[in-house]
C-alpha cells in the first residue's frame, strides 16, 4: 500500500424536446413545446402547458433554470444565471498540492462529503490521490479563460477552457484531482496512473463522473480531461457510468 501524501446543469433540447430533472428517470417530457418562432420572439423556452423553463440571451446562450440542482448541465451552449454563486461551498477534508486556504479548495457542502468518501476510499485501495481546484468564481475564470487566450489564441482555447459563466467550477460540484506522481500537474497521461485507473473505474460508486470522457469531444465541446470530476450524486452516476455516456447525452442535451 503507498504512504499518503499530506501536502503542506429541468432542462430542453430544442432539437429532440427531452427534459430533465433529478427526479425524472426517463428524461423526456411529455409536454409540447410551442413553436421555434415563439421561442425566439419571447427569448424563453415554455412549454404550452406553462412549466417554466429556460431563458435564451441574445447571444444565443440558454441561462440554466435550477443552477442549485445537482445534475445542473453547464456547457458552451448552457450558462449560469448572471452572478449566481453557491451558497454552501465549504472546504472537503483531502489533501491539496498546496497549504494556504484559496478559493479553488472549495466544493459545494453535499459534494465535498462525496470526494472526502472518495479520497478515504482511495487511500483505502493503495490510491494517493490530492485535489487541485474546485470552485472558481466568475471573475476568476474569466481571468483564467483570458490569460488562456492570451497565450494559446481563441480557436485553441475553447478546446480546453471554459468562458465565464459557463465553467462547471463556478457550480461548486466540480474538483480537479491530481497525484503526486504527476507532480500535481493537470495531465491526459493521468489516466495511465493507478490514481487515474482506479478514478475511473469507481468515481461513479461515490458519485462522481469523468466529465470530458476520452472520444466524446464532439458532445462535451472539451478534450479529455481524466481529472475532472463532476459530483451529480450515486444513482445518476452509476447510470451514467455503466452507459458510459457524457450529462449531454444522459440528460437528452445531443442534436
Amino acid at each position: 500500500m503507498k504512504k499518503q501524501i499530506i501536502v503542506v446543469a429541468s432542462a430542453l433540447v430544442l432539437s429532440g424536446c427531452s427534459v430533465s430533472s433529478a427526479d425524472n428517470d426517463k428524461h423526456v417530457s411529455t409536454a409540447t413545446p410551442v413553436s421555434q418562432k415563439e421561442i425566439q420572439s419571447k427569448g424563453q423556452v415554455v412549454f404550452k402547458d406553462e412549466t417554466p423553463l429556460e431563458e435564451i440571451r441574445k447571444d444565443g446562450l440558454t441561462v440554466v433554470s435550477d443552477p442549485h440542482s445537482i445534475t445542473v448541465v453547464v456547457n458552451k451552449e448552457r450558462t449560469l444565471p448572471e452572478g449566481y454563486d453557491p451558497t454552501d461551498l465549504v472546504v472537503p477534508d483531502v489533501p491539496f498540492y498546496f497549504d494556504e486556504f484559496l478559493p479553488k479548495k472549495q466544493m459545494r457542502e453535499e459534494a465535498a462529503k462525496a470526494l472526502e468518501e472518495l479520497f478515504a476510499a482511495a487511500f483505502q485501495a493503495g490510491e494517493d490521490l490530492v485535489a487541485a481546484s474546485g470552485y472558481r468564481s466568475y471573475d476568476r475564470q474569466k481571468k483564467i479563460y483570458e490569460r488562456n487566450v492570451e497565450v494559446y489564441g481563441e480557436e485553441e482555447t475553447n478546446k480546453f477552457s471554459a468562458k465565464p459563466g459557463t465553467s462547471e467550477h463556478q457550480t461548486g460540484l466540480a474538483m480537479d484531482v491530481t497525484s503526486a506522481e504527476m507532480s500535481f500537474k493537470l495531465d491526459q497521461s493521468f489516466r495511465e496512473t493507478s490514481e487515474g485507473e482506479w478514478l475511473a473505474n469507481h468515481a461513479h460508486e461515490y458519485g462522481f463522473v469523468i466529465r470530458y470522457p476520452q472520444g466524446k469531444d464532439d458532445i462535451t465541446g472539451y478534450t479529455y480531461e481524466p481529472w475532472h470530476l463532476r459530483y451529480v450524486g450515486q444513482e445518476k452516476s452509476t447510470e451514467i457510468h455503466n452507459q458510459s455516456l457524457t450529462l449531454e447525452e444522459f440528460f437528452g442535451f445531443t442534436p
